[in-house]
């Protein structure tokens, strides 16, 4: 089963918890052993597992890879101003595997899956999310 989602961003560099949009959809397919992978379209945006219990885990992952890669020091800036989405995207990479176990995603109690913006805001961003039955 496949299925994509779309998302609107509101920030230029956030993490969005896409969790329950992907719980459904694994719901939905009714598969009760197999994986769940979750890629995100475009080359400036990246699909993270990390901690759910508050907004400091996320806020300390964008703090970081905006000190590791700043923006406007890139030779792709010359041609659109987003050299440093595109190496964040990179690093953090388009997707992430989960298993399904008994019809549910695989995450322990403090992860949660995230939409990585990296070249926000955008009005439409789109999510791959394709189930795999065992």
């Amino acid at each position: 089963m496949q299925q994509i989602i779309q998302i609107k961003t509101d920030k230029q560099t956030a993490l969005y918890d896409i969790t329950e949009e992907i719980e459904q959809i694994v719901k939905k397919s009714s598969i009760e052993s197999g994986i769940v992978n979750v890629y995100a379209q475009g080359a400036t945006a990246a699909i993270m597992i990390q901690e759910n219990w508050d907004d400091s885990v996320q806020l300390d992952v964008v703090n970081l890879l905006n000190k590791l890669i700043p923006n406007g020091v890139w030779l792709h800036d010359a041609q659109d101003g987003n050299g440093d989405a595109h190496l964040k995207a990179g690093i953090v990479g388009p997707s992430e595997t989960i298993p399904i176990i008994n019809g549910k995603l695989g995450l322990s109690t403090w992860q949660n899956i995230f939409f990585c913006e990296f070249d926000g805001p955008r009005n439409q961003r789109n999510i791959i999310i394709s189930v795999i039955s065992f």
